[in-house]
């Protein structure tokens, strides 16, 4: 139920629509053509699309549609479409590329296997949860759109009796004014039946007032209480051309010129007047909503250019000039700062859209595929690498075992050394080849550090600067100073500067060290918390009327929904805790997030109390 205005006395809200045949016009709550065209004012879909940056990886896809989930499924099926269209867009770019990597390290395109898409069962799953919520939502606003229809039949039909003799309607009045407050109340109807319905409300509710016997007095009241209404709604709709998101300014406008409709009439003589005001008033916060989106306009027309650039960059690149692995590598690195540059560059104008993207795929694609041809090429060449490097593995693994540490230790620097002249090998068989050879050294030098025990004293003497180190961060937790990050993140430094300690006490220092850490940043966080606080109480102080209401609502909301995100992944954890090993991790990072949720609710209950207090305020001043 929408609340009294704090300006109008209970008592005295008289009705809607004071109407007398002899003294006081019809007031048709409808809008006339120029107040239609002022509230029915539409945000072009193309712009809305372009309200915020579409996604680029299967990841934020998924995330967009979490998001929608999160707000209730409240979507348009054409941008669920594009969603999904994006989706499987992205997924066949990624196994193009995949494609093309098989084929760069040796593979034959026919043996290729795309990898199961591990994203798709989410994605899939988002899209059921969404279409399962908008199919109960309508159903739900089917239903209440009948109730409503329902109701209103019956006011309707209450008003028609009341209004049959003037006997009967001055019994009626009191309850005509509830019947009207009802009215008012009761939103959606089945948009073939809502003319209808308002034509007959309208006629009876003439009748009525036609019946009706009221002093001038009254009316005048009533015509000066609707005056302040329409004012107050006036001077709204003033104060939005200052605020600063023309699309929310747009928003809250359609609800000022929904109020104004409801709004009873005024003296004849000011009715032009008082609509003259709000309309201007409308006029300019339309107007910025206009420039707001012809200025997107101009920056895809702008963005279209830069794509258009980076087409031409590729396009023009000398292929025939790339004779060695390092430039094609290099070049590779340029087509991929390229692509990075494309992403960061917004929307282009819908019709072309798909057109320039197409063009820039096409000229990435020509050269890769001019890259795969040439390591085919090369092929022999690799060969050649794979054999040089297995016989120097023969060698290290032949002197791995030797004690000789200078002659030996000369002999396998030589060997890194050749290693690193000798050329690439298949990709699939390189990471292989390097362990062995790699193992190999390792063990060799694993030996010799063995032998060589000096190093030990080092770490011990690494050891105690780092107790050194937590007793100054034990220190600074007992007794935080005005200057807390700046000396934690010194003594952070510190740490970090210090070398290796003994293996087997390297994991309790780190665990008291980031303990300790941990407590101090949780200090920082609660003096931040509080500062938070502080700027919000002052901020609902200088708050009165119907911005109390809403941000009670607003917390409310934040509120319900954050409780709901912990009943979820509190359902969550009991699946991941019977899991193995590998669901250690995921509970802990659950446990993380109840905690942060939980901290999230104290704070917006604090703030939910700081609202209602300055509420009942309010409401005490308003009864001195």
């Amino acid at each position: 139920m929408r609340p009294i205005p704090p300006f109008t006395d209970p008592f005295l809200f008289i009705m809607d629509e004071i109407k007398n045949t002899t003294e006081v016009e019809v007031n048709n709550v409808q809008p006339t053509e120029a107040e239609a065209t002022v509230c029915n004012e539409a945000m072009p879909a193309e712009a809305k699309q372009n309200e915020k940056a579409e996604p680029t990886t299967k990841a934020e896809v998924i995330e967009a549609l979490k998001d929608i989930v999160y707000n209730g499924g409240d979507v348009e099926r054409a941008t669920l479409e594009h969603l999904k269209m994006l989706y499987y867009r992205i997924h066949n770019a990624e196994v193009v590329a995949a494609r093309d990597k098989f084929v760069g390290d040796g593979g034959n395109a026919e043996d290729f296997i795309p990898a199961p898409d591990a994203d798709e069962e989410n994605f899939k799953a988002q899209l059921a949860l969404i279409r399962e919520m908008r199919s109960k939502a309508a159903e739900e606003l089917e239903k209440e759109k009948q109730d409503n229809l329902q109701r209103k039949l019956e006011i309707i039909d209450r008003i028609k009796e009341l209004a049959a003799t003037a006997e009967e309607a001055d019994k009626g009045f009191e309850e005509v004014k509830k019947l009207q407050a009802e009215w008012k109340e009761i939103k959606t109807v089945p948009a073939e039946r809502a003319t209808e319905l308002w034509k007959n409300y309208q006629l009876y509710t003439e009748q009525f007032y036609d019946q009706l016997h009221l002093n001038h007095e009254m009316r005048a009241y009533d015509f000066k209480k609707n005056l302040e209404i329409k004012t107050h709604l006036c001077e709204a709709a003033e104060k939005l051309a200052e605020v600063e998101d023309v699309i929310s300014a747009f928003h809250q406008l359609q609800k000022l010129h929904q109020e104004f409709r409801e709004a009873g009439p005024v003296a004849k003589e000011l009715r032009d007047e008082i609509w003259k005001r709000f309309k201007d008033a409308s006029t300019v916060i339309n107007k910025r909503h206009q420039d707001h989106f012809e200025g997107l306009k101009a920056r895809e027309e702008e963005n279209l250019q830069k794509k258009t650039a980076l087409c031409e960059k590729v396009e023009q690149l000398q292929l025939d000039d790339l004779k060695t692995y390092a430039q094609w590598d290099e070049m590779s690195k340029q087509i991929i700062e390229l692509q990075a540059e494309w992403k960061t560059i917004g929307f282009t104008p819908r019709k072309v859209n798909n057109e320039i993207f197409d063009r820039f795929r096409a000229a990435c694609d020509r050269f890769f595929q001019a890259k795969t041809a040439y390591f085919k090429a090369n092929r022999e060449k690799l060969s050649a690498n794979l054999a040089a490097k297995n016989a120097l593995i023969e060698k290290a693994e032949a002197l791995k075992d030797s004690t000789d540490w200078g002659a030996t230790t000369n002999k396998f620097v030589e060997l890194q050394k050749e290693w690193k002249t000798i050329g690439p090998v298949a990709h699939k068989i390189s990471d292989t080849i390097w362990k062995r050879f790699n193992d190999a050294c390792n063990y060799f030098f694993d030996k010799k550090n063995e032998a060589n025990k000096g190093q030990r004293k080092e770490e011990e003497a690494n050891l105690e600067l780092k107790k050194a180190v937590i007793a100054e961060i034990e220190k600074l937790a007992a007794e935080p100073g005005d200057n807390l990050l700046q000396s934690i993140r010194e003594l952070q430094a510190k740490w970090n500067e210090i070398g290796h300690v003994p293996f087997s006490k390297k994991e309790k220092m780190y665990r008291r060290y980031r303990e300790l850490c941990d407590k101090v940043y949780d200090t920082l966080h609660a003096t931040a918390g509080k500062r938070r606080m502080d700027n919000f109480k002052r901020n609902v102080a200088e708050k009165g009327g119907n911005e109390l209401t809403r941000e009670r609502n607003r917390l409310q909301n934040v509120l319900d929904a954050k409780k709901q995100d912990i009943q979820n992944y509190e359902t969550n954890l009991t699946f991941f805790r019977s899991s193995s090993k590998k669901g250690n991790s995921i509970v802990a990072d659950i446990e993380k997030k109840i905690e942060r949720l939980k901290d999230d609710l104290k704070e917006i209950t604090e703030k939910l109390k700081t609202v209602n207090e300055q509420i009942k305020a309010e409401i005490g001043r308003a009864h001195v």
